[in-house]
């Protein structure tokens, strides 16, 4: 027979040994969850920024003007969800979430919050375009009418 103290001590040992396999077990089964980045940019930046993805399938514009305002001009290749629309936030939570997006609107204001709701949905990357479209025709960069 065991004696009393030996026998506390394999049980220690073994609870000690269960307790750090499972902790192990734990950590490989945890995947790595993806930093979500919510960002202001410039129009220098996100000019940068298109250039940079303009092959890629995973990269959006999206404008928040209203169609009004879009048909007066907008970004290439930019797709309009007006942000004053009842639908909106429905039609954002439909996008992937897992691409790249460069939001603006006029002035950075709508824009603005709409980083904001895709953020509390969940998207992983987002950036809005600071200044709206009129920084970034200050800066003489490229639009489309």
């Amino acid at each position: 027979m065991i004696a009393i103290g030996t026998r506390k001590r394999v049980m220690l040992a073994v609870s000690a040994a269960l307790l750090v396999g499972s902790a192990l077990a734990a950590g490989c089964s945890r995947q790595a969850v993806p930093a979500q980045i919510i960002e202001d940019i410039s129009p220098q930046d996100a000019f940068t920024l298109i250039q940079e993805n303009q092959n890629n399938p995973d990269f959006a514009i999206i404008d928040v003007r209203t169609p009004e305002e879009f048909a007066e001009g907008h970004l290439e290749n930019a797709t309009n969800i007006d942000f004053y629309s009842q639908t909106f936030r429905d039609k954002i939570n439909q996008q992937d979430k897992d691409k790249t997006y460069l939001i603006y609107c006029r002035s950075g204001k709508r824009s603005a919050s709409a980083l904001e709701i895709m953020a509390e949905l969940g998207f992983r990357e987002a950036y809005n375009l600071l200044g709206g479209i009129i920084d970034w025709q200050a800066a003489g960069l490229p639009f489309t009418k």
